[in-house]
């Protein structure tokens, strides 16, 4: 198995049980919280995103999968630090990895059970109440980390999880039992809205990937300066990891850069028409938070930039866009620029 996973694409396999022991306990109390914000799904469905036989009854085992993403031409402190430019996730820069991902893990299991001839199997990637990291770890692909990320001795963290259940009574790895992060505290302060409450705890209402991709509403005015010029996604706790100097580059094209998106200015993104917004990213996850949150994502970029004509005009010429939270948030920008027309 761990062959064929190579053969199509994956770096690495791993298989444990049902059991996730601390980690069901773990998420609740994330929960309890009040960390998940908005995202009502991490909530719904109960116990079965800790216990895999009650999300697919009959389930025996996981098989934790992970493929590398990273692109080495990306240059993205380069882009933090070009304020009006934007800057996007590195893992979404690409096609889309749910279709690419499922894709492999459903011909991996067709593989499988051609070989065993019976079975059950059944893959997710980001599409079902799974605790892919837990899972991952107790498959020994890694540790989770202070940032909450999982993060492997010899990859680093630039790598997407998928995971196929199945009723076959397969031999279990073992889990990784150690965390490696040491004293090392450099993703918990680097972190541009403190989002982490402490190690191996984030609250997800002020991190920059939930603001830009999961929340629907208003951004927090007081986040919103903070946030820079990050429009989808925030990579930093992983941009300064010392782990990720192992990192592997991709070898899939379809995670390469498309569109230019790698290195483009926000103004350019602003002026975007919807149609140009759904051709551009046609096939990516992107995608995902429509064009509503996209002009929302880029006024709060444009308010963080250096004020300029190009600027200004921009935000003036998409004042009148009928959507209240748009309208908001190209006010708030504006105002940042002392440039609200009369």
């Amino acid at each position: 198995m761990r062959q064929w996973a190579t053969e199509l694409g994956f770096q690495q396999l791993g298989i444990t049980g049902v059991d996730l022991g601390e980690h069901e306990a773990y998420l609740q109390k994330w929960l309890a919280a009040g960390y998940h914000g908005s995202m009502d799904y991490m909530a719904r469905h109960g116990s079965k995103r800790a216990r895999p036989q009650e999300l697919v009854p009959g389930t025996l085992r996981v098989l934790s999968l992970r493929m590398d993403y990273l692109d080495r031409n990306t240059q993205e402190l380069e882009i933090l630090a070009s304020p009006e430019k934007a800057y996007i996730s590195r893992y979404t820069l690409g096609r889309d990895y749910h279709k690419l991902i499922r894709k492999r893990l459903s011909q991996l299991a067709s593989r499988i059970e051609e070989e065993v001839g019976s079975g059950q199997y059944r893959a997710f990637v980001d599409s079902a109440p799974v605790l892919e990291r837990a899972i991952a770890e107790q498959a020994g692909l890694g540790w989770i980390a202070k940032n909450t990320m999982l993060i492997n001795a010899d990859a680093g963290s630039w790598f997407f999880l998928g995971e196929i259940y199945t009723n076959l009574p397969l031999p279990i790895d073992a889990p990784h039992t150690s965390k490696h992060c040491g004293t090392c505290t450099a993703c918990l302060e680097v972190c541009p809205t403190d989002a982490f409450t402490g190690p191996f705890e984030l609250d997800a209402r002020k991190c920059i990937s939930y603001l830009t991709i999961e929340h629907h509403g208003s951004i927090d005015p007081e986040l919103r300066p903070l946030m820079g010029n990050r429009i989808f996604g925030c990579d930093d706790c992983q941009l300064c990891c010392p782990w990720n100097k192992f990192a592997q580059a991709t070898a899939e094209g379809d995670f390469s850069p498309r569109h230019g998106l790698a290195d483009v200015e926000l103004v350019e993104l602003l002026l975007w028409d919807e149609d140009t917004f759904l051709a551009k990213t046609e096939g990516s996850a992107i995608r995902r938070i429509g064009y509503e949150r996209w002009l929302r994502n880029l006024a709060v970029a444009l308010g963080n930039a250096p004020r300029s004509d190009a600027i200004v005009d921009a935000l003036v010429h998409r004042l009148d866009y009928p959507s209240p939270l748009v309208q908001e948030h190209i006010t708030w920008a504006l105002q940042q620029h002392g440039a609200m027309p009369a």
